[in-house]
């Protein structure tokens, strides 16, 4: 564990430190882009946040390869490591082009997938999946290419999509690199798997840098990680799932996975097994959820499914009412709830306290992101309610009283009875008469003719 946090320690300070310089940078040069349309915030601000995040991820990498433990179960093991540099070299180089050019979406997907594919030939592929009902299946080859590929796409357009809010984006993939990394370890001390120590080694250090960049980034943010940084962080989140599904033995997850592998009946056994698959979808679950309704929602309206627009899930919080800052606490609360759920399934024994602790956070979830709607309906309410009662009721009309036809009779004798004085006041106005004033004093009137 020392000297994990030491890796992330050193991500973190080395982001941290060089955002000042990194923004001034772009300052000076002028990468400071007009604001778009679709943009959350009022004031330009420079967006190349993820040149920072990649200098912290280099960093820690080189320093933990002078650490006993990670150079003997890490580097001297596999070529992970410079496999994952050399993808997210060109992501950076990728996504600071886009950043200063607006590339348009054809071109920076053909760069997603050269850099992806640079990544994957060099090591960090899909070996193994587990099917329910069959089991353990080693993969091929060129299919293992083509999944490799195809999930470290869906991350990094998952997390580009949904960095769209201050501290949103690092936020996000910091609580799913906690959520790997509890994993991996536990895979690495429980099952003495030191496959297992790869993953949880980029994941803490994914963890350190978010954690940089956050001092810059979050609300009101003072750079912006652009396409350079989200893209980057998606693809240290696949790889470090890939890892986990290529570097260590599933039949070693359990001491009676052997017996049940191909027994259907005894697939909660598997939990541990399947864990690797499910992680990826669980710890991203509300950014991928966000990239599948973006994609459906742009072919339906005939656009790019790459295109951009203002229907995210952080934009639809803010028309619901949410301020910035809350609407990205929400969507933490959430991230957190479905990825720490899915760990605890995979950490303890007993389920159903689980199941409990899901159920009553995901309620407290719901008024919390349905806050500002209840909010209005009770304000609705409430206006109906002063409406309603303000003018008088037929009903009240009716009682006072005690009769409404006394009453109605009574009000027709006063008004009969005024007439009369009327009537007099008038004749008196006109003759120029004078008139008694209501204190008991005279006072003339003079006719203007």
């Amino acid at each position: 564990m020392r000297e994990y946090l030491l890796a992330m320690t050193v991500a973190l300070a080395v982001t941290l430190l060089l955002g000042g310089p990194v923004r001034a940078l772009a300052i000076r040069l002028g990468l400071v882009p007009e604001i778009r349309e679709r943009d959350a915030h009022k004031t330009p601000t420079p967006r190349v946040g993820g040149l920072a995040m990649f200098v912290g991820l280099a960093a820690a990498l080189t320093a933990a390869e002078h650490f006993p433990m990670l150079e003997r179960n890490v580097y001297g093991q596999s070529s992970t490591i410079q496999a994952l540099l050399w993808g997210a070299f060109l992501v950076v180089v990728l996504g600071m082009v886009d950043d200063k050019f607006e590339l348009d979406p054809l071109t920076k997907f053909a760069g997603q997938i050269f850099a992806a594919s640079v990544m994957v030939v060099k090591g960090i592929q899909i070996s193994w999946l587990v099917i329910p009902g069959i089991g353990i299946v080693a993969v091929d080859p060129t299919l293992s290419i083509v999944l490799s590929v195809f999930l470290v796409l869906a991350l990094m357009n998952a997390v580009n999509f949904v960095d769209g809010l201050d501290g949103l984006a690092a936020g996000i993939t910091c609580i799913a690199g906690l959520a790997s990394f509890a994993y991996c370890y536990r895979l690495a001390i429980s099952y003495k798997l030191t496959g297992a120590t790869a993953p949880a080694l980029i994941s803490i250090v994914t963890v350190g840098i978010c954690l940089g960049f956050l001092a810059h980034n979050w609300s009101p943010a003072r750079m912006f990680m652009g396409d350079t940084g989200s893209m980057l962080l998606g693809m240290l989140l696949a790889a470090s799932s890939i890892t986990i599904m290529g570097g260590i033995d599933p039949y070693q997850l359990g001491t009676e996975i052997n017996e049940t592998v191909n027994q259907t009946s005894s697939v909660h056994k598997l939990v541990p097994a399947y864990l690797p698959l499910i992680m990826p979808v669980s710890v991203t679950l509300l950014p991928i959820a966000d990239m599948v309704m973006a994609v459906v929602r742009r072919t339906k309206a005939g656009m790019s499914p790459l295109a951009a627009d203002k229907g995210h899930l952080h934009h639809r919080m803010l028309q619901i009412g949410h301020s910035p800052r809350r609407a990205v606490l929400i969507m933490y609360f959430w991230s957190l709830l479905v990825a720490f759920v899915t760990v605890l399934f995979a950490v303890t024994p007993s389920r159903q306290p689980i199941v409990y602790l899901a159920i009553g956070m995901t309620l407290v979830g719901l008024v919390l992101l349905l806050g500002p709607r209840l909010g209005d309906h009770r304000d609705r309410l409430r206006d109906k309610a002063l409406r309603v009662g303000s003018p008088p009721t037929a009903r009240h009309r009716a009682s006072a009283g005690g009769n409404g036809a006394e009453g109605a009779v009574s009000q027709g004798s006063a008004v009969e009875a005024a007439i009369p004085g009327i009537a007099k006041s008038t004749e008196n106005a006109a003759d120029g008469t004078d008139i008694a004033d209501p204190d008991g004093g005279l006072r003339q009137r003079t006719l203007s003719r």
